[in-house]
């Protein structure tokens, strides 16, 4: 018996040995640098959103209005664009209008009707040319106009090289002045990154004058932005 509470002792030691926590081993000493890069690149994709307002006393009549002028428009940069274009919907609607009277119930008095036409094309020197196009054969609101890329990620991917590198080079500018190297990397965070776009919109009272003449169009460049943090272990030179 003396033998077996022996034993038990011994396991209930063992086990309070092993269940104690272990010492957290020391973080080595680090360096912490961020790096961030914007690069500017040329747009080789444009897309306009055009469209055909019209208004009638009755649905019907505003609905096929904006149909058939619609149409018109879409035969027309139809002859312009190329092979890698394209063109498609991209909003419609068909509203009622009314009238407040002061003190009296609202009244009905016609409907709305918008078409709203997405021209994407690859040929940067044909964007003026559809927007007299479209505007000459019957579209009367341009909403949007902006110039992007079709491989966007390629951009993205150059540009966060270049921050690596940058938070890479002061990473080791710090070691250096402490008398210390980089040994190894131990992290890498990317922080930030987007691109953006050059948008352009034209509406309303432009639209006449820009029917009286061929529409310049300049496309300017393109901001790709990317930030990376790293943290870089230290050690002797």
């Amino acid at each position: 018996m003396k033998s077996f509470v022996f034993v038990l002792a011994a396991l209930l030691l063992t086990t309070r040995a092993y269940a104690q926590p272990t010492e957290k081993e020391p973080r080595p000493p680090s360096v912490t640098a961020s790096g961030e890069a914007v690069i500017t690149v040329e747009p080789d994709q444009a897309e306009i959103d055009i469209g055909v307002v019209t208004q009638a006393k009755n649905a019907p009549d505003a609905a096929r209005e904006n149909a058939d002028k619609l149409s018109r428009v879409m035969a027309e940069v139809k002859k312009i664009l190329g092979k890698s274009d394209e063109v498609k919907t991209a909003s419609y609607s068909l509203t009622p209008n009314y009238r407040y009277p002061q003190g009296g119930k609202p009244d009905l008095v016609g409907y709305t009707a918008t078409n709203v036409l997405r021209i994407k094309t690859v040929t940067l020197s044909n964007v003026g040319k559809l927007i007299d196009a479209g505007m000459q054969s019957g579209a009367n609101t341009i909403s949007r106009l902006a110039f992007t890329l079709k491989d966007e990620q390629s951009a993205q991917l150059q540009a966060l090289r270049l921050a690596s590198q940058k938070a890479k080079v002061k990473a080791d500018e710090i070691a250096t002045a402490l008398g210390l190297k980089i040994v190894r990397v131990l992290s890498v965070t990317e922080a930030e990154r987007g691109i953006r776009p050059i948008v352009m919109a034209q509406r309303g009272a432009q639209m006449e004058a820009l029917a009286a003449a061929p529409t310049p169009v300049e496309s300017g460049t393109i901001e790709v932005r990317s930030s990376v943090t790293l943290t870089g272990e230290l050690g002797p030179k």
